[in-house]
């Protein structure tokens, strides 16, 4: 064995580590998935043979064949626990592979010879068409390793010619005989069977090569999804503190304690709040996208009012509503229902609902907030009477940096990141996001969150009612979707 392991590493020197870990692991996953099954087919041809010729001899080939899926299978634990980094163990892998495919093959061809050796004449359909059948199932599931492959055929190729050349030095036939004439047919079969071998072994090649190309790209992708997310977190993190300074300066402006802002810098001021606000909410969401996508996002989970919840998100939109000319109208529940959540990121996803049905509302018009619950789950929808989303944009609705409208002459502005965010959101509180529209008519966003196995109290008579949330001014919007 000293010696094959000397040997083995020079005769591997072609191969990569990845196509003979890939092989090795292919190998085993079919061996475990056929062996019972080879077994089978053997154990017929067996019993088959067993009734016909002689018990004894094919007793003690049938023993010798379950001797090599023993040792198969024990190669196959091994495999189980091999660390892949580990090439001296896959080297030692291919060498107890190669033992048990020719002591399987030897066997093989040792019960199939003495069988054509047994029959007097006629073409040896039995031991051949046995010997076929090997030969075909060892082309299919041994494909994935040419060299395993070809030493099995080339012992059955062996077995094949002794037994179309046995007949040939019995008899000395004529050219006309049809001995010479099964003897031409075993070539044939040969020629199969090398042609259909190099047909599979291309086949696996092939999908080795796209399996390494689509890891490849697969690495390629990570490492861009790594650089991308650490360009914004580091490009949102250094606007954030330059911002911080401009917003502080400019409120400090506004506030007149740096003395009255004449009257034509007020709006020129005014411009550069909101459009400081909408900069703050980008670098906001891009951070929070990039929260996301690194698994950072942290949830602190705690027993939540819907109700109250719903109220306090409608009361700080507010501001933004009533600048708009919005009416909030909400209908609660004649019970309380709670769930389990993030307080400040369910806040987050309502204020996203509601902006968006303000901004996309018509002016003047009203947005309903409603909350109901089918018992498991409670559900809360935002729907407004605007002009509704084409069915054409449903499969990018959820998408980042996504808009219904992407055009330059949108009339509604925003980051396109909202709705994703609230997405991942709300999944990650085990819920579901989802929005039903008409076009023309008006949409209705909704999320469905599984309630909390904790009671449920009812609530006063006076607040069951349909009502009409009074504008709190004092509190301003937390800014657009």
């Amino acid at each position: 064995m000293s010696g094959l392991n000397a040997f083995w590493p020079k005769w591997f020197t072609w191969m990569d580590p990845l196509s003979r870990t890939q092989q090795i692991k292919d190998y085993v996953a079919l061996a475990n998935k056929v062996r019972w099954q080879r077994q089978g087919s053997f154990l017929v041809a067996a019993v088959l043979a067993g009734c016909y010729f002689n018990p004894v001899i094919t007793l003690v080939c049938y023993l010798g064949v379950f001797f090599s899926d023993v040792l198969d299978l024990l190669m196959c634990a091994k495999a189980a626990s091999w660390d892949v980094k580990n090439q001296k163990v896959a080297v030692r892998l291919m060498i107890w592979i190669a033992v048990n495919t020719v002591i399987s093959a030897v066997t093989i061809c040792t019960f199939i010879i003495c069988i054509a050796l047994q029959q007097p004449s006629g073409g040896h359909f039995t031991p051949l068409i046995f010997l076929f059948s090997a030969s075909l199932f060892a082309t299919m599931y041994n494909s994935q390793m040419m060299g395993i492959l070809l030493l099995r055929l080339s012992i059955y190729g062996v077995t094949f010619l002794f037994i179309a050349f046995l007949d040939v030095l019995r008899y000395h036939p004529s050219l006309s005989s049809p001995i010479w004439l099964n003897l031409f047919t075993v070539f044939f079969v040969l020629y199969f069977m090398i042609d259909i071998s190099l047909k599979f072994s291309q086949n696996y090649k092939e999908q080795l090569d796209r399996l390494r190309i689509i890891k490849e790209e697969s690495e390629k992708a990570k490492i861009a999804s790594e650089i991308k997310s650490q360009f914004i977190s580091t490009v949102s993190h250094e606007l954030r503190t330059p911002l911080t300074s401009i917003k502080g300066s400019l409120d400090l402006a506004n506030s007149g304690l740096l003395g009255e802002v004449p009257e034509k810098l007020k709006r020129v001021l005014g411009i550069a709040v909101k459009n400081g606000q909408r900069l703050e909410k980008l670098v906001n969401d891009l951070l929070d996208v990039q929260k996301i996508e690194a698994g950072k996002m942290e949830f602190q989970l705690e027993r939540l009012n819907v109700n109250e919840l719903v109220k306090e998100s409608i009361e700080s939109a507010t501001g933004y509503a009533e600048k708009l000319g919005i009416h909030v109208t909400t209908i609660l529940p004649a019970r309380e229902m709670f769930i389990q959540g993030d307080h400040s990121r369910l806040v987050q996803v309502m204020n996203n609902l509601l902006s968006n049905a303000f901004k996309f509302s018509n002016e003047n018009g009203s947005v309903q907030v409603r909350v109901t619950s089918d018992g498991d789950h409670v559900r809360i929808s935002v729907q407004d009477e605007g002009l509704g989303i084409p069915e054409s944009a449903r499969d990018r609705i959820f998408r980042s940096f996504s808009q219904v409208d992407s055009s330059d002459r949108r009339k509604v502005e925003g980051t396109g990141l909202g709705l994703n965010i609230a997405k991942q959101i709300v999944e990650r509180h085990a819920g579901t996001i989802d929005y039903t529209s008409e076009h023309g008519v008006g949409s209705t966003f909704y999320i469905e969150l599984p309630l909390s196995h904790v009671g449920i109290a009812e609530l006063p008579p006076g607040d069951r009612a349909p009502r009409e949330l009074p504008p709190s001014r004092n509190r301003a919007a937390n800014g657009t979707g």
